[in-house]
């Protein structure tokens, strides 16, 4: 299994997981990478999510998960993969309205935005279900249930 290099910052209140909940779910989705990955996640409040979505997408308000992504220089053994930013308000109230346990939502986001950096994306949709099978299977091994039930 490759080898994960977290950069974790958080500048948000409330809950937000610890750092070695986020390495476990960054490397399940990175599981079958062929060398080791470093991975930025930055965890903000709802203005700087606002901020960030509307510079970057051109979308009004904040969002749940953004992912920034690197070309691939080579490095040698490690990848940057890229740099994943999540609302922690945001993802507290996404949980709440669907009923879910707040782990398993974050766990779903770091994912998703994971699976982004690596070329997953759900523009299309065989290129959705693509996606959400892959999701699925990550967090199902991770003992969660399937997001999309």
């Amino acid at each position: 299994m490759p080898r994960l290099y977290l950069d974790l910052v958080v500048n948000a209140a409330g809950y937000v997981p610890k750092r070695a909940q986020f390495a476990g779910w960054a490397r399940s989705a990175i599981r079958d990478c062929p060398r080791s990955v470093r991975l930025g996640v930055r965890v903000v409040e709802a203005r700087e999510a606002a901020s960030l979505n509307e510079g970057f997408r051109g979308r009004p308000g904040p969002t749940n998960v953004l992912s920034f992504g690197y070309e691939d220089e080579d490095r040698g053994a490690v990848r940057f993969l890229g740099d994943l930013v999540l609302c922690a308000p945001v993802v507290a109230a996404e949980a709440r309205d669907l009923a879910r346990p707040l782990d398993a939502h974050w766990a779903h986001l770091v994912i998703h935005g994971i699976l982004h950096l690596r070329g997953f994306d759900h523009e299309t949709d065989q290129d959705a279900r693509l996606m959400e099978t892959r999701e699925t299977q990550l967090l199902e091994r991770l003992g969660f249930a399937d997001p999309y039930r």
